[in-house]
């Protein structure tokens, strides 16, 4: 009698080439998928430049959308990484958090020489110019052009270019920030290390400042602070997934945390009642000091985002710090 044959034994999937591939979401937006070779994706709606959506190489999702989100326009989209430009928060005749986060971006087929990594495959460039309208309202010519990038590792590196393009020799000022949502387990079982003794503005409070207390921040009610003079590291660490964002900026000096909790989250539209407990939001920003460009010059700020696995011992991150790396 033939001996039985063994099963066969599964194969890993084989690496794919890196891509990024134009096509339309189920709105009927256009966006950009961007592949990496060992599974890690994103997103990118050209409404908005907005980031929506970040996996992992298991499929998972490590960023928020809300359920509710609106994909029709002039509705900015709840969740992933709106960018906040030309203003953070509300002044003047402009709208909340500027106007990028909803006009509709083209894909920059020239754009200037980025300094990147030679690793990276997966990448969009995408650009924004002031229309008609935009000029009613905030009368400056900007270049605003943005990488979206994703690395071997499955980093997510967003940087950001605007120039100034002003012929009648007036200098422009502006505030930014990428209103980054994270995907979480639990409000509850999340901490943020890098942000302990920094002074903040509490925008619940009157805009009052204050200065951070004690250790790792958690959360246990509405939170919406801007921190000054930020470090160039913060880690968000998740208890029940084991995992921790690590949230690396440059030429962004503030840091927004935020939270809307129960009551503001019931009272908005284009949230759910019990989402708040599902995300957080920790966006590198330039809101204190105002970015002041004259014509022909151009800001740059980064924002490179990773998913580490984190175990635990006595509640920290044992044994290495995140924040040392």
């Amino acid at each position: 009698m033939a001996a039985a044959s063994s099963p066969p034994t599964p194969r890993s999937p084989r690496p794919q080439a890196p891509s990024a591939e134009r096509t339309k979401g189920p709105s009927g937006l256009e966006k950009v998928v961007l592949r990496e070779a060992r599974g890690f994706s994103a997103e990118v709606h050209l409404y908005g430049g907005q980031v929506t959506s970040w996996k992992n190489d298991r499929g998972d999702e490590l960023l928020f959308v809300s359920s509710k989100a609106t994909f029709k326009p002039p509705k900015a989209i709840r969740g992933g990484i709106p960018i906040c430009f030309p203003q953070f928060g509300t002044h003047g005749i402009l709208e909340k958090h500027g106007f990028a986060r909803n006009r509709f971006w083209a894909i920059d087929d020239n754009p200037p020489p980025f300094p990147t990594n030679a690793a990276v495959k997966a990448f969009v460039d995408l650009i924004l110019k002031p229309s008609e309208e935009d000029l009613k309202i905030w009368p400056h010519s900007f270049e605003f052009r943005l990488r979206v990038a994703l690395g071997p590792g499955g980093d997510l590196v967003l940087t950001s270019r605007i120039r100034n393009n002003n012929t009648d020799g007036r200098p422009f000022s502006f505030t930014f920030a990428y209103h980054t949502y994270f995907s979480v387990s639990d409000i509850s079982e999340v901490r943020i290390e890098g942000l302990e003794t920094l002074d903040y503005i509490d925008c619940l409070r009157g805009k009052e400042r204050f200065t951070e207390q004690g250790d790792a921040i958690v959360f246990e009610s509405e939170v919406d602070k801007i921190y000054l003079d930020a470090p160039a590291k913060i880690a968000i660490i998740d208890h029940e997934k084991k995992r921790t964002f690590v949230l690396r900026q440059d030429g962004l000096p503030d840091a927004v945390l935020w939270n809307p909790w129960d009551k503001k989250t019931k009272n908005t539209q284009d949230f759910g009642d019990e989402e708040f407990k599902h995300m957080l939001c920790v966006e590198p920003a330039a809101i204190e000091k105002p970015i002041t460009l004259k014509p022909g010059e151009e800001w740059k700020g980064k924002m490179e985002l990773s998913a580490v696995p984190s175990s635990y011992c006595s509640g920290q991150l044992d044994p290495n710090k995140v924040l040392q790396g």
